[in-house]
């Protein structure tokens, strides 16, 4: 759905969520322009001098990680992510505003169990020292921050149903 669909689904998102979903939005294309960019100057120089960027892969691995984590909030709040509506062309709007809620709050859900575990994974991460292996890139504090970003998913999530709540009114 486009700005044009969230817009019709009910009222506009809270000005502080919005601007926080687009900063991470723009923190997510950043780190996989550095990523391509990267991975473009490893390619070069093995095609130069048979040797790359060393532990490139596991940059692009975290790069990756949470660039997809900041995508997602965006997504939402955008109401961008994809919906299958095969079975729902024909009920009345208000079925179909009250079955978006619910799927949004099921998402939210989801996006608590799946921060909860990335929180926790994140921690024994870091208290256990993990790292990469090439590089030997702490990793939790990777983890830790696709957990508070799915958290925050969580409260967007919230947001996009709540605002179907007041469309219906």
């Amino acid at each position: 759905m486009t700005q044009e669909g969230a817009e019709q689904r009910g009222v506009p998102a809270p000005g502080i969520i919005d601007a926080v979903t687009r900063a991470l939005a723009i923190l997510g294309g950043l780190l996989m322009l550095a990523a391509a960019v990267m991975v473009t100057v490893s390619v070069l120089l093995r095609w130069l001098f048979r040797s790359g960027v060393q532990g490139d892969f596991e940059m692009v691995q975290i790069a990756t990680a949470v660039a997809v984590f900041a995508f997602l909030p965006y997504c939402q709040i955008r109401c961008g992510n994809v919906f299958v509506d095969t079975f729902t062309l024909r009920t009345p709007d208000w079925l179909n505003r009250n079955l978006d809620r619910l799927w949004d709050l099921v998402y939210a859900g989801f996006a608590v169990l799946i921060g909860w575990r990335l929180m926790a994974g994140g921690l024994d991460a870091i208290s256990s020292r993990t790292s990469s292996m090439v590089l030997a890139i702490p990793i939790g504090w990777a983890i830790l921050a696709t957990a508070l970003m799915a958290l925050f998913l969580a409260l967007v999530t919230l947001t996009t149903a709540l605002r179907l709540g007041r469309a219906d009114r």
